[in-house]
């Protein structure tokens, strides 16, 4: 499990444009998107996350297919979802999934579960949003038996049942690395304490101390259940580049892109240029240069208490090449610059 003060990054493999000025294909990002992984890891970042969508504006559907191409070219870097949608898959298949990039990678596999920002996957594999509750609670349930039982029974309404049955290839050493994911919800907060698992923050807008109240009921509720304490991870979108302005410039059109498409999806307001910098000097996106990047990401693990941050750098439309460069400036100069200031 984690460490103390680890970075990692985070992409939903958005879809980038061409030199061109066009839209890349899915291929073409999934391919670029393991590139990216691959620069991590040299740079010396502690962990990579691929997200889960099903929709035209992300092209990775199948983290758990993309991530085994990344293993086989990397040799350090841990690798994991980020996140992977358990209501609507089956528990004992992820499971699997995750337990063979565990063996193929030796033994660097982490899970991140969670419901998703998004409810595409719901009608695509045939669940219904009216059971979006009981879904995620009896899955997570069995999951966490997986993951603690060699042989599992369980019993719920939502699959078959299983009596005292054996599940392979089993983890090779200890258990596999396993997260809750939160969207700031009291309730799933107190499940990650229930279950003893790592709660991975999604603080995705607003002020970031807002959620110090989270982690700290998680703490208390983790004691209260005779739980030894468990990291807290944070998951918030950035953007490096090698001066303020530049990276302020770069991202904005992309990022307010892919917001405005998604908010006119939910009602929300065309996002102005003020609200940007607002975001930028008081909320959650981490967008400037080395230094700045490495002091508000310090300032969030302070508050927090959390012992791993990942960036979410991929946003809309963004080149490759400007993503490949964010990974360079946060390994290589982000990464030393935060630790000496929390060392």
């Amino acid at each position: 499990m984690a460490n103390a003060l680890e970075l990692g990054l985070d992409t939903f493999g958005d879809v980038t444009k061409g030199a061109d000025g066009k839209l890349l294909s899915h291929a073409q990002v999934i391919r670029d998107v393991i590139d990216e992984a691959v620069l991590a890891d040299e740079v010396g970042l502690e962990f990579f996350g691929v997200g889960e969508h099903h929709r035209a504006d992300f092209a990775i559907s199948a983290p758990d297919v993309v991530l085994p191409a990344i293993a086989g070219r990397t040799s350090r870097i841990r690798l994991g979802s980020a996140v992977t949608v358990l209501s609507s898959d089956d528990p004992v298949r992820v499971f699997q999934r995750f337990s063979t990039l565990d063996a193929a990678s030796k033994g660097r596999a982490e899970v991140i579960l969670g419901r998703g920002s998004f409810t595409e996957s719901f009608p695509l594999f045939g669940y219904k949003l009216t059971d979006y509750e009981k879904l995620f609670t009896e899955k997570l349930d069995l999951f966490v038996k997986l993951l603690r039982d060699d042989a599992v029974t369980w019993r719920g309404e939502t699959r078959a049942a299983l009596t005292n049955q054996n599940v392979f290839p089993p983890i090779e050493r200890g258990t596999l690395a396993t997260w809750i994911g939160v969207g700031g919800s009291p309730e799933s907060v107190l499940r990650a304490a229930h279950y003893g698992l790592p709660m991975m923050l999604a603080i995705i807008g607003g002020d970031p101390t807002r959620f110090k109240p989270y982690a700290e009921l998680y703490l208390n509720a983790l004691g209260e259940l005779g739980k030894p304490a468990l990291p807290i991870g944070v998951h918030s979108p950035g953007y490096v580049a090698d001066t303020d302005e530049q990276a302020r410039e770069e991202f904005w059109a992309d990022y307010k892109r892919m917001r405005d498409q998604i908010g006119a999806e939910r009602g929300w307001v065309p996002m102005q240029r003020s609200e940007y910098e607002h975001e930028i000097a008081n909320g959650s996106l981490y967008v400037g240069s080395p230094e700045t990047v490495a002091r508000k990401i310090a300032a969030t693990v302070k508050v927090i208490g959390a012992s791993r941050f990942d960036l979410k750098y991929s946003a809309g439309a963004l080149s490759h090449g400007k993503l490949m460069r964010c990974i360079e400036l946060y390994g290589s100069r982000v990464a030393p610059m935060f630790r000496d200031l929390l060392a």
